[in-house]
């Protein structure tokens, strides 16, 4: 995940069905490069031709046509997204309408679940495990639902907890190996010894606020799910008793705890980690690029994410990004599986990684980066995502769930409202966008 808005996915046209073919198609000469007896695959992505990653992916989409010469013939559009993140999905909605989806087509990670439940894209051709297994295991788990393979990642991301060390040194704070992390109890000591320290920065022991959009269910994920706690139950259809649990409102009155005892600012403060007036950030993997390039002063460092008290062990750090899947309307489902193998493999993680700095989806593309293996930060990340690193939520809905996840921790945490009550109110507005899916 970039720090986008998540284009939210508009139900109505979910509810239609596809009309019309769809299946147009140049005749061979009338692309460049495209020629008689190739099948013609046609592929849509969500960026700007001339960004790093549009480069990336018309570079990859050039190496897969020299690749299969004579055989297939892909042929790649650029629809940005606009500021709202629309632009990209609206054509995708419109396009649902029209019949003329793609045969190819970019899905953020959370959305796969809402792309397959209202049948934009179809599960993939069947893949050897020896095939799969080239991938990260967070990256078959985000495109896995209801037991069928639809979406391959391109790319993989993940969160980190952020520390600065001089800040932890001058607190007499150590830090602790990568398969120990602080629990939620021993984090609140932390917080204790470095608040002296920052505060004659004029700092917070934390930086961290509960943005709109994705980051918030992005960022804090792992808190609930270390606790025992989820969003939505397993086949992402009941909300109710999951996402209002008790062990979820034991994680709210957690970020309370945080506020109550002056740890955090109740008001975003700009910068406040990055000018070195915070020991600790949450943020995502590109946070380590924008230090090293931007505020070469801060001595960073990666700490492992925190658990609850009553973590057992298993994957709670987030992951997912943009993922390649086959549309529903492509009758070229075994060249369009190709393609998106193709896509998110090996040589295109690695271009994606030294071109866009974008964490790559395999794990050849890691390995044989070294600066995964020399560089302690992303050496940090790289083994909490493959080791501890959890797709969000699978619902249709997706979008709703998010938006509610930083709904109650904004009104709980900051305008201190009943954590009960807000968790509540969340069931309750998840489960008007559910309705249409029970009732199916």
């Amino acid at each position: 995940m970039k720090k986008r808005t998540v284009g939210v996915l508009l139900a109505a046209f979910f509810a239609m069905a596809l009309t019309g073919c769809g299946d147009k198609q140049p005749q061979p000469g009338e692309v460049k490069g495209y020629d008689k007896g190739e099948e013609y695959l046609s592929i849509w992505v969500h960026s700007i031709e001339d960004t790093e990653e549009g480069q990336c992916y018309r570079k990859s989409v050039d190496a897969f046509n020299k690749k299969y010469d004579g055989k297939y013939f892909a042929d790649i559009e650029f629809i940005p997204r606009n500021d709202s993140g629309g632009g990209y999905s609206d054509k995708i909605n419109a396009s649902v309408m029209s019949g003329d989806l793609p045969d190819v087509l970019t899905v953020d990670g959370p959305n796969i679940a809402a792309y397959a439940e209202n049948g934009i894209i179809q599960p993939l051709a069947k893949l050897t495990d020896e095939e799969k297994s080239v991938y990260l295991d967070s990256i078959i788990q985000q495109g896995t639902y209801n037991n069928k393979l639809y979406a391959l990642g391109a790319m993989e991301s993940s969160v980190g907890l952020y520390y600065n060390k001089d800040i932890l040194a001058e607190a007499g704070v150590e830090v602790p190996d990568a398969d120990h992390p602080w629990t939620w109890s021993e984090f609140t000591e932390v917080l204790k010894k470095v608040q002296p320290v920052v505060e004659k920065k004029k700092g917070y022991a934390p930086d961290m606020t509960f943005p709109t959009g994705e980051a918030t269910i992005y960022y804090y994920a792992p808190f609930f799910w270390s606790n025992g706690g989820d969003f939505v139950n397993k086949d992402g259809l009941k909300v109710n008793g999951v996402f209002n649990s008790k062990e979820n409102l034991e994680t709210v009155n957690y970020f309370k705890s945080f506020l109550d005892n002056g740890y955090m600012s109740k008001v975003q403060i700009t910068d406040l980690f990055e000018s070195g007036r915070a020991a600790f950030k949450f943020d995502g993997a590109w946070e380590v690029n924008t230090i090293y390039n931007n505020y070469p002063d801060v001595n960073l460092g990666v700490a492992p994410y925190v658990v609850s008290d009553n973590w057992d062990g298993g994957r709670y750090t987030p992951t997912g990004s943009w993922a390649f899947a086959a549309s529903s309307k492509t009758k070229k489902l075994k060249g369009a599986t190709k393609l998106v193998q193709w896509m998110s493999g090996v040589e295109s993680g690695k271009r994606l990684w030294d071109e866009s700095k974008s964490f790559p989806s395999t794990y050849e593309a890691f390995e044989s980066s070294p600066i995964f293996e020399e560089d302690e930060n992303y050496k940090a990340l790289y083994h909490q995502l493959s080791k501890y690193g959890h797709p969000r939520s699978k619902t249709p809905v997706y979008p709703q769930v998010s938006a509610s996840v930083q709904e109650v921790l904004e009104n709980s945490v900051l305008t201190d409202k009943d954590a009960k009550t807000e968790l509540d109110k969340s069931v309750e507005r998840i489960n008007a966008k559910l309705k249409r899916y029970v009732m199916k």
